[in-house]
């Protein structure tokens, strides 16, 4: 009896954990569900469009965050965390007004000749550019 309140407890303990570490790992599944929608075009024959594509199927969640910690945000992502937030998670209307928004603002906030995220995007790069750990990479 005392066996099996203990395996008990600690199958309690282990889905208690498992939640908690599925809760927070989550970015926001809608945000990249309406990004995804408005600018992954899979079937695409245009160059940048197919670029694109490529770069966001290989990033991922990296579209708006830095390395493997979901609270850090490159540029992208921290534009539209201004616009959004975790309230606004199931209001797909005002994501995508978010993602036009955000698509006019210079991607360098201090540099006004720096090209918007829209252009980025429309020229088949990523919007916060490369993440880190590629750059890092890249160098060695």
């Amino acid at each position: 009896m005392r066996l099996a309140m203990y395996v008990l407890a600690l199958v309690a303990a282990a889905v208690v954990m498992t939640s908690l570490a599925a809760e927070s790992a989550q970015a926001r599944p809608p945000y990249n569900k309406e990004f995804q929608a408005k600018y992954l075009k899979k079937d695409s024959k245009d160059p940048a469009e197919m670029a694109l594509a490529a770069a966001i199927e290989k990033v991922k969640c990296n579209v708006c965050h830095k390395g493997n910690n979901k609270k850090m945000r490159n540029d992208y992502g921290m534009a539209l965390s201004k616009l959004l937030t975790k309230a606004d998670a199931m209001n797909v209307e005002k994501i995508k007004e978010s993602l036009d928004k955000v698509a006019e603002e210079h991607s360098k906030p201090d540099d006004d000749k720096s090209p918007t995220f829209g252009q980025l995007l429309k020229e088949g790069k990523l919007p916060g550019g490369e993440p880190e750990e590629a750059t890092a990479s890249a160098g060695q």
